[in-house]
C-alpha cells in the first residue's frame, strides 16, 4: 500500500522453491492421526476390560481412530456371538461419545471393529 507502488523483479524460480520449501515445512508439523489398537479377550475380568476401555478413551481423546481386536483362543472361536456380546460390553464401557467406523466383523483370530470420536 506505499506510494508510489513498490514491485519487486525476482526469479520466480526461487519464490517457487521457497513457497514449496515453506509448505513441506507446515506439512510436517502436522500430526497425523494414528491409528492405534486395543486388544481385548472375552473372558478378561470387568477390572481389565476397565483398564482397557480407559485407554482407548485417552486415544479417542487424542484424536485417533482405535481399532477394538477381540481375541478368541481355541473353542472360543465356535461361540460367536458370546464374543460378539463381550464386544457390545466393551462399547459400553467407553465413556467418551464414539461411533464405529468399522462394524465387528471376523478378521484374524477373533472380531475387529473400529471406532472414532463423535
Amino acid at each position: 500500500m506505499a506510494t508510489p507502488p513498490v514491485a519487486r523483479i525476482m526469479s520466480f524460480d526461487k519464490f517457487r522453491y521457497e513457497r514449496d520449501k515453506e509448505e513441506k515445512r507446515q506439512r510436517q508439523a502436522q500430526k497425523p492421526k494414528e491409528l492405534k489398537e486395543v486388544r481385548i479377550t472375552p473372558r478378561a475380568a470387568k477390572n481389565d476390560l476397565e483398564i482397557k476401555a480407559k485407554k482407548a478413551d485417552e486415544f479417542l481423546e487424542e484424536g485417533h481412530k482405535v481399532t477394538v481386536n477381540l481375541f478368541l483362543r481355541g473353542r472360543e472361536k465356535a461361540n460367536k456371538e458370546w464374543a460378539l456380546q463381550k464386544m457390545e460390553e466393551f462399547f459400553t464401557m467407553v465413556s467418551v461419545p464414539f461411533q464405529i467406523t468399522m462394524s465387528p466383523k471376523p478378521g484374524g483370530r477373533g472380531y475387529i471393529a473400529q471406532i472414532t470420536k463423535k
